[in-house]
């Protein structure tokens, strides 16, 4: 049986124990990370709409958060730390490192970084 369940699919008879509890850990997986993503994105919101944080830190702290908020979505939401999937986690963090790369690239030729 896969690790993950298809929730738009009907349960045949009574589901067993084992299944309601991965059901139950998922639900709460999911909702706990939803309330995490909401907590950061309200932290983003007030922190620059109070000018809590100084502006030249503003743009690298929203990127972090954004960040943080792309992981959670791809691991919680996109069932990206299931076992079955590695392939496709290979393939999505090379193409994040290439793009990554690239931008960096393009901003040293532009001239956006000095170094």
């Amino acid at each position: 049986m896969s690790s993950h369940l298809d929730p738009t699919a009907p349960i045949k008879g009574k589901p067993t124990k084992q299944l309601e509890r991965q059901l139950k850990r998922e639900t709460k997986t999911q909702i706990v990370s939803y309330f995490l993503m909401i907590a950061i994105t309200s932290m983003a919101f007030i922190s620059i709409a109070t000018d809590a944080i100084p502006s030249g830190f503003a743009i690298p702290f929203i990127l972090l958060l954004a960040g943080i908020q792309v992981i959670f979505q791809l691991y919680v939401f996109m069932h990206m730390g299931e076992k079955k999937t590695s392939w496709v986690n290979i393939m999505i963090w090379s193409g994040m490192l290439i793009a990554a790369l690239t931008v960096g690239a393009l901003m040293f030729l532009i001239g956006i970084v000095k170094y």
